[in-house]
């Protein structure tokens, strides 16, 4: 996943809005998100590569996402799947400090990656690349691949079209979607320096990505309102792109406790 978008407790109505853009090859098999039938607390899509997912939300108000760090120098092709990080949090009992504590202490190789997990009331950051965990303040916030707020063009650009979206009562997904299909392409001098060339800077710097093989699969909006009420939309899209793409929809209560 590219782009992380979220809003905690900056709307009446919704105490977390997430909107978030998967980027992956479009030859990897991947399931759509649903309720996983071996575990269906679970609500996620599934890498169907190496297993894991990107994104997901239990039952029980757990929530967890992760990008990827861009750092191409240092990737290596034998490391662990970064995916199961997010698995197994929302697999766990435990706490995000203390399931982000266990990813330290394991001292595992994973390739960079940006863990954001907890609960839809309250979230943590962990990067490999600062070994810091972090609580998330409320408030706006953006995450691409590279640290938590850094401002990349799509992350700045990203979160000012989010709060333009909160400005209404009632928060349209469809303008969330539109949102993240964002193809504006960024000037020269304000892309980032990742390792790659200028030319793929280029390419990745939207918040919708089209190469010719890969580029953005999926996109996912979550809304949970103040009573717990959770809507999870997700676009999966089919190349070549060209509006085709399949929607998965659900809406759910979260378990009384939360």
């Amino acid at each position: 996943m590219c782009i992380v978008l979220w809003a905690s407790d900056c709307h009446d109505k919704y105490k977390l809005v997430v909107a978030a853009n998967r980027d992956e090859f479009y030859q990897r098999p991947t399931l759509p998100a649903e309720f996983w039938p071996e575990n269906p607390a679970i609500l996620a899509g599934k890498d169907m590569k190496h297993g894991g997912t990107w994104m997901g939300i239990t039952l029980a108000g757990g929530f967890a996402t992760l990008t990827n760090f861009r750092d191409p120098a240092n990737y290596n092709p034998n490391a662990p799947s970064r995916g199961h990080l997010v698995q197994e949090y929302l697999e766990s009992t435990a706490d995000a400090q203390s399931y982000m504590q266990k990813i330290l202490a394991a001292g595992l190789d994973f390739n960079g990656f940006n863990l954001l997990a907890g609960t839809v009331d309250e979230l943590y950051y962990l990067s490999n690349q600062e070994r810091i965990i972090r609580p998330v303040a409320k408030g706006y916030h953006g995450l691409s691949n590279s640290l938590l707020d850094v401002p990349w063009p799509k992350v700045t650009r990203g979160l000012r079209n989010l709060a333009a979206c909160l400005q209404k009562s009632h928060i349209e997904v469809e303008d969330l979607f539109e949102m993240m299909a964002d193809r504006h392409q960024p000037p020269d001098q304000q892309l980032p320096q990742t390792g790659v060339s200028l030319e793929m800077e280029r390419l990745l710097a939207p918040a919708f990505v089209e190469m010719q093989d890969y580029g953005t699969r999926t996109t996912t909006v979550i809304l949970v309102d103040r009573n717990n009420l959770v809507q999870f939309r997700e676009r999966s899209f089919v190349p070549p792109l060209q509006g085709n793409w399949t929607e998965v929809r659900y809406q759910f209560q979260l378990e009384a406790d939360i």
